[in-house]
């Protein structure tokens, strides 16, 4: 045999591996992809401050953890602190977790969610549920949770809940009760 034929030979004996490799790792997909949520970037004991559309303080957050979410561009905050400005001052809004939407005129607390009027305020408010929205732009808080508020000489529950955060102004929207505890003279 030539050397033309041993050549010849080779080709085709590579061509068929070749063909017969292909064929092989066709059926191969490819890895399945990463389906572990990433973050754009981390917060780590920070203080932000959002400021509304005509450049007054709308919100100011304190947290130990924000995480941006890469996939939708909501921010995830562990234990979140808000305080939101007011006519008579400052509402200060606590809870284990936290979540603001990518337009940031949304925010949700969840998990020991408490509302404390400023230190100060000629009439203290509290109240307490388990979830919060809160809609900054709009000087809103809402729950469909049962909530607890207290004032001085009053306590009410009930479910369902709005206050407008500026005037301070409330309403439970079902099943309320009111205890009335009145402070002794002097």
């Amino acid at each position: 045999m030539s050397w033309r034929g041993v050549l010849g030979v080779a080709l085709v004996l590579a061509a068929i591996f070749s063909g017969w490799s292909a064929w092989r790792m066709r059926d191969r997909s490819e890895p399945p992809a990463d389906t572990t949520q990433r973050s754009d970037y981390v917060l780590r004991d920070f203080e932000l401050v959002m400021l509304a559309r005509d450049g007054t303080e709308s919100l100011r957050l304190e947290a130990p953890q924000l995480q941006r979410n890469r996939e939708d561009e909501s921010l995830a905050i562990d234990r979140p602190v808000f305080h939101t400005p007011g006519q008579d001052g400052a509402w200060r809004l606590t809870a284990d977790q936290g979540w603001i939407n990518a337009d940031g005129d949304l925010a949700r607390l969840t998990g020991n969610v408490a509302g404390d009027s400023a230190e100060g305020h000629p009439v203290p408010t509290t109240f307490r549920t388990d979830t919060l929205e809160l809609l900054p732009d709009q000087d809103l808080a809402r729950t469909g949770d049962r909530v607890t508020l207290t004032r001085p000489g009053i306590m009410q529950t009930g479910v369902g809940f709005q206050a407008n955060l500026q005037t301070r102004q409330y309403q439970f929207l079902s099943q309320v009760q009111t205890r009335y505890e009145p402070t002794p003279r002097r």
